[in-house]
């Protein structure tokens, strides 16, 4: 499984890349306005620090102004992908830009049916939004199971789903288990990733028993 992270924090998307462990990031309007930066400045930064795919969001409803929209973001970087609304005009954009040999995102996926039309207009992803199903009494994880199931069905399906929304550790194994390609996760829960109380006890006892032998490595 591929790792997003889900943010538009340059200095948390440095650190984090550092690790290695990251494959690519993906932002939104919301994530651009709470860090209170220049749109296509922190997208240039983002796509400098990271060398896999960077979701960028075009701001526009409508068919052409996505378009015009497209055009300059994915002049910024090659590895700038065009995020797209779930919508009759943002998957019109999604075909057009992938035949035109773009990566598009198309987000906002709430149903199996959604996800099939942006498998049909060529996406690259398609982001179903688990936590937000949860929010109101739905299933999210059913959801991915139902598109990971219908893509598996069709080869020549290359879309990859790509689990956003995540709210916790247990969402992200869920996805992993299910078949999901990629998460995108906030950089508070990739940090919980790592802890478990065992790991943390059983490093003290390491640490203790190492100290007494009063000896060094280097």
């Amino acid at each position: 499984m591929k790792f997003f992270v889900d943010t538009a924090e340059t200095a948390e998307i440095s650190e984090l890349a550092s690790t290695g462990l990251l494959d690519g990031v993906t932002t939104n309007p919301s994530l651009i306005a709470k860090s209170g930066r220049k749109f296509l400045e922190v997208i240039a930064e983002i796509c400098d620090l990271v060398p896999g795919p960077v979701s960028a969001e075009v701001a526009a409803t409508d068919f052409s102004q996505m378009m015009r929209e497209a055009k300059i973001l994915r002049a910024i970087a090659p590895n700038v992908c065009i995020k797209v609304p779930l919508t009759p005009d943002g998957l019109r954009a999604c075909h057009a830009l992938a035949q035109d040999g773009a990566a598009v995102n198309v987000t906002l996926c709430f149903s199996a049916a959604q996800a099939l039309l942006a498998a049909k207009a060529g996406a690259t992803f398609v982001s179903p939004f688990i936590g937000r199903l949860d929010d109101i009494g739905q299933d999210g994880m059913a959801l991915i199971a139902d598109i990971v199931t219908i893509y598996r069905n069709y080869p020549a399906i290359k879309t990859e789903v790509l689990a956003a929304s995540i709210r916790h550790p247990i969402h992200l194994i869920e996805a992993a288990k299910l078949g999901a390609h990629v998460a995108t996760i906030p950089p508070s829960v990739i940090r919980q990733l790592y802890h478990h109380p065992l790991t943390d006890k059983g490093l003290a006892t390491f640490v203790a028993d190492w100290a007494k032998t009063g000896q060094t490595i280097a």
